[in-house]
């Protein structure tokens, strides 16, 4: 403790700095899931809040630590006392413009799955996974095997799975603080033993120890008998409370009935949830510096690059292709090697600089294996390897190397598809289209077979002009496009196609689609650059008008508007910055159905999930969900990115008042809804509620954001993708912990209807080819009502250590019950047996090294790591103190 008589200017500047940060703490705070839970106990610090502030401020130290290239370093007098944005370390580091939207996605993807610790059916009752039930000992382990497994995925690039720990493992650590009597006991720092696996928990209540005493009031401050003993709260009736323990408590804890009542959670600042709400600003505190601690143990075990990696911390994405290999490829593969290097040349050691990069070769009958790295060099000598040989007849196996690639390809990515036949393999369209969805990865594929031509490749069978149909379903499902182009043009196409990757945003036309004699109009804001729009396919002529009257025609070559370039029916315009702001037209005369893409950069972007609000439990909250189910009541949470891109400290900020949901590709309005702010405007975060009758309509959406800047000019953006109602809620998931070669795992599923009788039939597989038994093949549900099946994954001796499974689960409606198919997505890490434990591993870098996760898929990772014992965790200080910035916001 500081002697009370030294000013604080004569204190050292660590301490000075952690006694500057305490002081920003507000008076109140706590822990429910997620923003939703603030309805049920206004100013509570959420599951969702203590991750983020966690993961930014380590972001912060790792900035601080690691002074940009070619820019003046960070200094952290500029972000004290004030509130910490992704957006504005992005801009610090990287520079203005470069966008926060996938370290936001990741994020969003760690903090979701920490809220879903209260929600799924596997986790939310498990005392082992809260810290009830004085299951501390037991609770410890199962969080140190959450981390263990979200490094294990996270070294093999895995980085959605060990999102998806890493959250689990940071919802059992923080409600250790609150749901325990840490706090109590008057400790002021967390506790030292928690995250270290060999270290004892000591000190802990035995079974026959009484810790309660008697409460019959909401609020119970002093019903903790006086020992110094660790115990927690025992939660319903599994297990039942022993006579004298306490109970979590609050209104939906059944134990808390039962003497002695009350309980002792700190889960909220309202007294019916939380009956030691007053110690909830304590609790929030400690959670949050244990969050830093499980952060920073992290990144000393990963090393920067690869901590870097698992979170996005960067503006960059990653490289995908898709290769076919067969003959008649050449000038395609020779494309995309073209392309590929001029990708990795270009930014090189810049923030654009892709992060991952993944290759997936096809012909016919194979595909693969899947080649994932984060080394531009390995990637490129891998491909550099690639020549067509052999096939040479059309279909080909394009949709399941495709698939191959969305599993091991970060979300928000692109992918790149070439290839110069249809696909072999179209009964999984409608599986890809969702897994597209679910990863939120575009698709763009460059066709170099017209559908209209005869001749070219060997034919099996006379072939149907519409069997590039799936490719064009899963791009509109994607937000991704079908180019179909001629292989002298194919180098120049997929040079331009290759620049969408630096982040560009879609901006919507109206109509959506071409008509004939009808002009397509967009608009073009301020915070709008680089504007470019592409036409392709069968087109005779066109001209584009910009708000002035000025028009440009098809002429190749520089105009008033800006410079045209063509290949073949492939017109790309790059309108002179910066593009006039306002209404704009374009003009298109052309035979068939032309298409047409208007995209330009900017920062301003949003992201968006859907969830289910769960108001009737112990934890109040968001049950997140990739697409809105048909007849439930849906909540859709926008977060904006680049909120103060391009302005000055102290600017007005954009803001945004609705949402308008559009069919696709038809235009048609299904609904505008408006936008309430949840937190801090400076945040971005959006509500809207939906309610059914606006989703009652089938088929693909787009969801739009409508607000103005700070100047009141309007602003519009489009979802990258579009979104589809699905008719039925299927939840799928497993125990949670990790797979062993040679065990099996139990799997659960449940499928709930709420919008009217359905006749349903259920289809499984796995990636790899594991074997997989389910007792549920069919069913019919009535209106709100539920089946439940059961699964059990075998997985073989053979199974690679620190591999991924995927299962998915497809429902698809009987005759008597149309609709679109709803599909479930479930990943399991196979984790070998550790010859040492890698949360006590160093980072260590060796070079890429090649295993195989299935006979016909090879994975490229990092080494693992290697070195000495390290004897304590290192927690990652700056200056030997933990940092606590943005509570204050709360």
């Amino acid at each position: 403790m500081l002697p009370a008589d030294v000013p604080l200017s004569h204190q050292s500047p660590p301490v000075l700095l952690l006694l500057l940060l305490l002081q920003l703490l507000p008076p109140t705070a706590s822990f429910f899931p997620n923003i939703w839970s603030l309805l049920a106990a206004p100013g509570s610090v959420t599951h969702q809040d203590l991750t983020e502030e966690a993961a930014l401020n380590v972001t912060l130290q790792l900035f601080l630590e690691q002074p940009p290239p070619g820019r003046p370093p960070l200094q952290l007098e500029d972000f004290l006392g004030r509130t910490l944005l992704a957006d504005d370390l992005f801009a610090s580091y990287f520079g203005p413009g470069f966008p926060s939207r996938r370290f936001r996605a990741a994020l969003g993807e760690v903090s979701r799955a920490n809220a879903a610790q209260d929600f799924l059916p596997t986790s939310r009752n498990d005392p082992d996974l809260h810290f009830d039930a004085e299951r501390l000992g037991q609770g410890r382990m199962r969080l140190v095997g959450a981390l263990r497994e979200a490094l294990v995925a996270a070294r093999a690039l895995e980085h959605t799975l060990a999102r998806q720990r890493l959250g689990a493992a940071l919802h059992a650590l923080q409600d250790f603080y609150s749901h325990s009597n840490w706090v109590e006991l008057g400790q002021q720092q967390p506790h030292p033993h928690l995250l270290w696996p060999r270290q004892e928990l000591r000190s802990l209540a035995r079974v026959d120890d009484p810790t309660c005493s008697d409460c019959e009031e909401l609020s119970c401050p002093g019903n903790l008998l006086g020992f110094t003993l660790l115990t927690s709260g025992y939660f319903g009736t599994h297990p039942s409370k022993p006579p004298g323990k306490c109970s979590h408590g609050g209104r939906f804890d059944r134990s808390s009935s039962q003497p002695p009542r009350g309980g002792i959670n700190k889960d909220s600042t309202s007294p019916g949830f939380s009956p030691h709400h007053t110690l909830h600003l304590q609790a929030a505190k400690l959670a949050l510096q244990a969050s830093i601690q499980a952060f920073s143990l992290l990144r000393n075990r990963l090393g920067d690059r690869d901590f870097s990696r698992l979170l996005d911390i960067s503006p960059a994405s990653s490289l995908s292709f898709v290769l076919d290999t067969t003959g008649s490829m050449g000038e395609e593969i020779n494309a995309a090697k073209i392309q590929a290097r001029h990708i990795v040349e270009q930014r090189r050691g810049s923030p654009m600089e892709p992060v991952h990069y993944v290759l997936v070769p096809f012909h016919d009958p194979g595909f693969g294996p899947v080649f994932t790295t984060s080394d531009p060099d390995s990637f490129w000598q891998q491909l550099n390897e690639i020549h067509a040989l052999g096939g040479g007849d059309e279909p080909e196996m394009c949709l399941s190397a495709l698939e191959l690639a969305l599993l091991h390809t970060p979300p928000l990515s692109d992918i790149f598809v070439f290839t110069d036949a249809s696909p072999k393999d179209a009964m999984l369209t409608s599986r890809v289209e969702s897994l597209t969805q679910e990863r939120r990865c575009r698709v763009t594929f460059l066709v170099t077979e017209d559908p209209s031509r005869v001749q070219g490749r060997a034919r099996r069978e006379v072939l149907s002009p519409l069997r590039f149909e799936p490719y064009e379903a899963v791009a509109l499902a994607s937000g991704g496009e079908v180019i179909f182009t001629k292989d002298q043009h194919i180098q120049d196409v997929a040079a331009i196609v290759g620049d969408s990757m630096a982040d560009l945003v879609t901006l919507p036309l109206e109509p959506p689609v071409v008509v004939s004699g009808r002009p397509l109009v967009f608009s073009v804001d301020a915070l709008l650059q680089k504007v470019t729009v592409r036409i392709h396919r069968e087109v005779s002529s066109f001209w584009i008008r910009n708000p002035a009257g000025v028009s440009q025609g098809q002429e190749e070559g520089e105009g008033p508007l800006g410079h045209t370039r063509r290949f073949g029916q492939f017109w790309i315009v790059t309108l002179n910055d910066p593009p006039q702001t306002g209404t704009w037209e374009i003009q298109v005369t052309a035979e068939g159905t032309p298409r047409v893409r208007v995209q330009a950069q900017t920062s301003l972007d949003f992201l968006f999930y859907f969830g289910i609000p769960m108001e009737d439990g112990p934890h109040p909250g968001l049950y997140p969900l990739t697409q809105p189910v048909a007849g439930l009541q849906t909540q859709l949470l926008v977060e904006v990115t680049g909120l103060g891109s391009r302005g000055k400290p102290g600017d007005p900020r954009p803001h945004f008042s609705h949402i308008v949901l559009r069919g696709v590709p038809d235009g048609a309005e299904r609904g505008q809804v408006p936008l309430e702010p949840t937190g801090p405007r400076e945040r971005g975060l959006l509500t809207a509620s939906l309610p059914p009758v606006l989703l009652s309509t089938t088929g693909p959406f787009s969801v739009e954001l409508i607000g103005q800047d700070g100047e009141g000019q309007g602003l519009h953006r489009v979802a990258t993708q579009p979104c589809t109602v699905v008719p039925v809620l299927l939840e799928l998931s497993g125990s949670p912990g990790f797979l062993a070669p040679g065990s099996k795992a139990p799997l659960s599923l449940r499928i709930t209807s709420f919008s009217g009788p359905q006749d349903l039939d259920l289809r499984t597989s796995v990636s790899p080819s594991f074997p997989l038994t389910s007792n549920l093949s069919r069913v019919r549900l009535e209106l709100n009502e539920s089946a439940w099946g059961s699964l059990c994954l075998e997985v073989p001796d053979s199974a690679m250590p620190d591999s991924v499974v995927t299962v998915t689960v497809t429902v698809t409606g009987r005759e008597a019950s149309p609709g679109p198919p709803t599909h479930a997505f479930l990943r399991l890490l196979v984790l070998g047996p550790a010859l040492q434990d890698p949360l006590a591993t160093p980072a260590h870098s060796s070079g890429p090294i090649l295993t195989s996760t299935s006979p016909a898929s090879t994975l490229v990772t990092q080494g693992r790591a290697r070195g000495g014992r390290v004897d304590k965790p290192w927690w990652g200080t700056v200056g030997g103190v933990l940092l606590l910035l943005g509570l204050a916001s709360w």
